[in-house]
């Protein structure tokens, strides 16, 4: 339980400090701009439109810095573990826990764009039938993870987390395709980066995985050194990939 609440910890830290403003500035932003409860068709198109676009570069945003974290927190989680509380905590189910809440920050950033625009435009009607439809999930979710945890012990538990948000995020996607069904607008689109972006996140995963088993953690400073290099030249190479095939969003990022 320690290793998992340290774990748990330093996972959070993401969450807070790099999700939770998005979510509560682009919530007020999301409420300012459609109202609430409205059809998409009497809103005005002007906003409309505007919404559309910054929820698509949204979602790409968190997107991209969820799987940044999910493929190389993969390779590093034992390397961060070890520097932060030694032996005790690299040697032991700490570097798969990291491992593993590493991903459910990917399904944390999703559903934390989606449903801050879901909830901004429900009405309350809309938001008393999701609060009970999440009632009734909930029992499913204790249920998976009490086998899950019984199974995999603290991973179980995580597992089960990514599987509770992703059926809010389901949720969300399914109120914002039909939000958005009747006009030409798609800024689900946003989850979906480009394939050379793609291939590059599956090349530096490969990479930094092999570089962690060749040089990382028990063979000295100078193999961790390496172990990092690889790292940055392998993150510094995506993300020169996402300047070159993300075009919109670097646009996007920078006119905020």
């Amino acid at each position: 339980k320690g290793v998992y609440d340290i774990v748990n910890n330093l996972g959070s830290l993401v969450a807070r400090f790099i999700f939770l403003p998005i979510e509560e500035s682009f919530y007020v932003f999301f409420a300012k701009v459609l109202e609430r409860g409205k059809n998409v068709k009497d809103q005005k198109q002007d906003d409309v439109v505007m919404a559309a676009n910054v929820l698509e570069s949204l979602l790409k945003l968190v997107l991209l810095i969820g799987l940044t974290i999910t493929v190389f927190g993969y390779a590093y989680s034992q390397l961060a573990l070890d520097i932060y509380g030694g032996s005790m905590l690299s040697s032991g189910t700490g570097p798969a826990l990291l491992r593993c809440y590493s991903l459910y920050v990917l399904f944390l950033a999703i559903n934390g764009v989606t449903e801050c625009f879901t909830f901004a435009l429900m009405c309350k009607e809309e938001v008393d039938r999701y609060n009970f439809v999440m009632l009734a999930l909930s029992f499913m979710f204790l249920c998976i993870s009490y086998f899950l945890t019984h199974w995999h012990g603290s991973i179980g538990f995580i597992l089960a987390n990514c599987f509770n948000m992703g059926i809010r995020i389901a949720h969300s996607i399914h109120y914002i395709c039909h939000y958005f069904k009747e006009t030409t607008y798609r800024p689900l689109t946003g989850l979906l980066p480009s394939p050379f972006l793609v291939l590059a996140y599956i090349i530096s995963g490969v990479i930094t995985g092999f570089s962690e088993v060749f040089f990382c953690c028990d063979k000295g400073w100078l193999a961790r050194l390496i172990h990092i290099s690889v790292g940055a030249l392998c993150f510094a190479a995506t993300i020169v990939t996402m300047f070159c095939t993300e075009t919109k969003l670097i646009h996007f990022v920078r006119s905020q």
